[in-house]
């Protein structure tokens, strides 16, 4: 459930050849009308890495949090007659993609989430990183530490776990992946955890403290994430 989306998105779905199953079609979120490249700020906001004495005993670094730069304007509905969204499926602006300098010690391909802040960081080599806003574990599920990305997958299937289905028991043992899925378009499993870093099928979620224990992103900016993060790479929760 943790760390770190979803832009370029051409070439993300081919044909099925013979014998296949085209994958469910990607699903966007609503709302969100700005392509990608406007979504990265032309003024690049500034990141400051700073040590702080932290509630959670494994909770050693955090993030300062980024001054709120002007965001694009948002495409008008294009029809006049479209009802306006409802409050509580939109989403912050700042928990959009975009690019900030990075001062941190961690090195490039380094996943970085501020749990606290909603934030997953991706660092880059030329000092910046790539920020996408998240969504993490409620009151109660919250944790911290350091993993390595064990696996990846593509419209991944969901089989909650038992301690979850005991919570409730309307869940289904199994639910094949697709546009209903609650893990979303793309998956990224850290270590030996039951966590994971997964689209969602709530994308106005994002930029609150509403899952299990894992980590959310918009199934656009999963699936950005999921192209430039690979096995192996190390997954900081904060």
């Amino acid at each position: 459930m943790v760390v770190a989306v979803i832009a370029g998105l051409g070439g993300l779905i081919s044909t099925a050849s013979a014998g296949q199953v085209a994958p469910p079609p990607l699903v966007l979120s609503p709302n969100l009308a700005e392509p990608w490249v406007l979504q990265l700020q032309p003024n690049r906001q500034q990141v400051i890495h700073r040590q702080t004495t932290a509630p959670r005993q494994a909770r050693q670094q955090t993030w300062q949090q980024p001054a709120r730069v002007q965001q694009p304007a948002r495409v008008q509905q294009a029809s006049v007659g479209n009802p306006a969204p409802q409050p509580r499926r939109q989403i912050d602006p700042i928990y959009l993609p975009t690019i900030v300098d990075y001062h941190g010690p961690h090195k490039p391909g380094t996943v970085v989430i501020d749990t606290e802040q909603k934030f997953l960081f991706l660092v880059q080599k030329d000092g910046t990183a790539r920020r996408y806003g998240v969504g993490v574990g409620k009151p109660g599920f919250e944790w911290a530490g350091t993993h390595k990305v064990t696996r990846k997958s593509e419209w991944p299937d969901w089989r909650p776990p038992a301690e979850m289905r005991k919570r409730r028991p309307d869940l289904p043992t199994f639910m094949p992946g697709g546009p209903e899925n609650p893990l979303g378009a793309r998956a990224l499993y850290l270590g030996s955890t039951l966590y994971r870093i997964h689209g969602s099928n709530q994308p106005w979620t994002i930029g609150q403290a509403v899952s299990s224990g894992c980590i959310r992103m918009r199934n656009e900016d999963v699936t950005d994430l999921y192209d430039r993060v690979p096995v192996g790479a190390t997954v900081h929760v904060l």
